[in-house]
């Protein structure tokens, strides 16, 4: 076996010189971090040097120690005589394994020939630049190296300041991606922007054409036309009606155009459109405008308004019809109906005297077929005389002559009397009374008496196969409400808007009824003339239900 080279003696005496020497060097380490030493000896090529810092002192050091940046002195081979704590925590490495060693070994590969310029450049003048440090387990900071000499007593030594940028370009970072996303939402806008405009110019284009057409329209048809906004300031007019009133646009802009209304028209005129601007229903009313030769005519009015997407009006367009003409012609129908109604009252007075003569002669024997004829005779004479009346009523509304004396009345028992002719009349029917409460109003018995019967008998007109008609009375919201519901035809919404209208008819192909579309003209006006109102419920081939509603006396 081969002997040993060293001998137990002397390897023990080599382990102990090296144990000394490396608590000697932690010493030392331990003694330059806390500022205890002022120089440096280390072992090179040519022997031993001694480096020693200028300006050391106590304060410095521990300057050093505390500082956020890591602080590395380098000789001119690049060995490390000094560190921070703070440069070792960069590098993961323990202090102790840190000084003595080559700075390079640090540097990640991708940041060699970079640090090597600065290092370089470090020993003639002040500089800095970005390197990589590699650690442990191959982490990589980024990191700002500052250099700088320093001179010591023997030589000049390399003062590295390493500043970690790690949160600095994780900011960047993040600061580059927002500003890319940045540029790209400011593109999109680029491109959003420029599509509106393009859609703007088209749209432009569009409303001017549609806005010379609407003006091209509106000042070539026979009716003044306006368009108002939704406040209710007119904004336009057409040109048939400054031609009509004679008035420039300054004249009856906005609020101007009271200035042609008749002056006993002006507050119904102006109820009427103040209420529609507020609901947003259509606007439509008979007037007179004053035209420019200071002559007043009758005009049709009728506003719509206009709706965006969301249901906001936008403004109204209106337009005025000059009625002038019908106007006069239903007054010359209305003064023939009058006349005509005169002339037949007394013939048909007379002719019905006649009959009920021949009904109760008794010198000779009157044959059965007779009487028949009779009977039936007298039936169609009061179908007949009850036209008559009725025309003279429309003759009366018309010329604001329908005026009848008010008293006290008794609803129960005005209903109960009118059924007892109803059911007279109406033999088929089923009259059902629901009107057991007396209810006290101020009115005329006979004029609501011929309210019901016409409810009653427009009632019979429009029945088929159910034959019930009820009559019920009920108290609403301090009024007496009577209603008539049969179980007929009823009534489409277009019709219920009509219903009321003189000379009115509701058309049916299936179902024809005669009559003049008077009665419920004529109910409406007395209703009106009582303080009352009047109206229908009513769905098709579900029957109606048409009613009134007059102040209740208190009792």
């Amino acid at each position: 076996m081969e002997s040993f080279k060293y001998t137990y003696e002397q390897l023990q005496a080599e382990n102990d010189e090296l144990r000394f020497r490396l608590e000697e060097a932690n010493d030392t380490i331990d003694a330059i971090r806390s500022g205890q030493v002022d120089a440096l000896v280390v072992k090179g090529d040519e022997g031993h040097q001694l480096y020693t810092l200028k300006t050391a002192d106590q304060t410095y050091r521990v300057f050093i120690e505390k500082m956020n940046e890591g602080a590395v002195t380098l000789n001119r081979e690049g060995i490390i005589l000094y560190s921070n704590s703070r440069f070792a925590a960069m590098v993961n490495e323990p202090l102790e394994k840190v000084i003595g060693i080559y700075f390079d070994a640090f540097i990640a590969e991708v940041s060699v020939a970079k640090y090597r310029e600065i290092i370089r450049d470090g020993w003639n003048n002040d500089c800095k630049g970005e390197i990589l440090l590699s650690g442990q387990e191959g982490m990589l900071a980024p990191c700002l190296l500052s250099c700088t000499t320093l001179d010591l007593d023997e030589g000049t030594a390399l003062s590295l300041i390493l500043t970690d940028l790690t949160a600095q370009k994780e900011t960047e970072w993040e600061l580059k991606i927002k500003n890319d996303q940045l540029e790209e939402a400011q593109n999109i806008a680029e491109r959003l922007n420029n599509d509106l405009e393009d859609t703007v110019r088209e749209r432009t284009s569009d409303l001017l054409i549609s806005r010379e057409h609407f003006k091209l329209l509106a000042n070539n048809i026979p009716q003044m036309t306006w368009t108002n906004l939704p406040g209710g300031e007119v904004n336009f007019y057409n040109q048939r009606w400054f031609d009509y009133t004679g008035r420039r646009y300054g004249e009856t802009a906005g609020w101007g155009w009271q200035q042609i209304v008749h002056p006993d028209d002006l507050q119904k005129t102006m109820d009427a459109y103040l209420a529609s601007l507020e609901s947003g229903t259509v606007f439509e009313l008979e007037n007179r405008y004053r035209r420019w030769d200071n002559t007043y005519h009758w005009h049709l009015n009728r506003a719509v308004p206009l709706r965006d997407d969301t249901g906001e009006i936008l403004f109204w367009v209106g337009t005025a019809t000059d009625i002038e003409e019908q106007k006069k012609q239903l007054d010359l129908k209305d003064e023939f109906i009058g006349v005509a109604s005169h002339e037949l009252k007394t013939p048909l007075t007379s002719l019905k005297g006649y009959l009920q003569l021949i009904s109760v002669y008794k010198r000779e024997e009157v044959p059965p077929t007779v009487k028949q004829y009779i009977e039936k005779a007298g039936i169609a004479l009061n179908k007949l005389q009850r036209l008559v009346n009725d025309l003279l009523d429309v003759s009366k509304i018309h010329a604001g002559r329908l005026e009848y004396s008010m008293a006290e009345v008794n609803l129960r028992e005005l209903i109960s009397q009118t059924l007892e002719s109803a059911v007279h009349l109406y033999p088929e029917f089923d009259f059902i009374n629901k009107s057991e409460n007396e209810f006290f109003i101020e009115g005329n018995a006979g004029r609501l008496e011929q309210v019901l019967v016409n409810f009653i008998n427009n009632s019979v007109k429009y029945s088929t196969d159910d034959k019930r008609i009820i009559i019920k009375t009920e108290r609403r919201d301090g009024k007496a409400r009577v209603s008539v519901t049969d179980f007929g035809i009823g009534l489409s919404a277009g019709q219920i808007d009509h219903i009321f209208e003189r000379f009115y008819r509701v058309e049916d192909k299936k179902f024809m009824a005669s009559g003049l579309g008077m009665g419920l003209y004529i109910s409406a006006e007395i209703i009106s003339n009582h303080k009352g109102n009047i109206g229908v419920e009513s769905e098709l081939d579900k029957g109606a239900t048409f009613y009134f509603e007059l102040p209740l006396l208190e009792k």
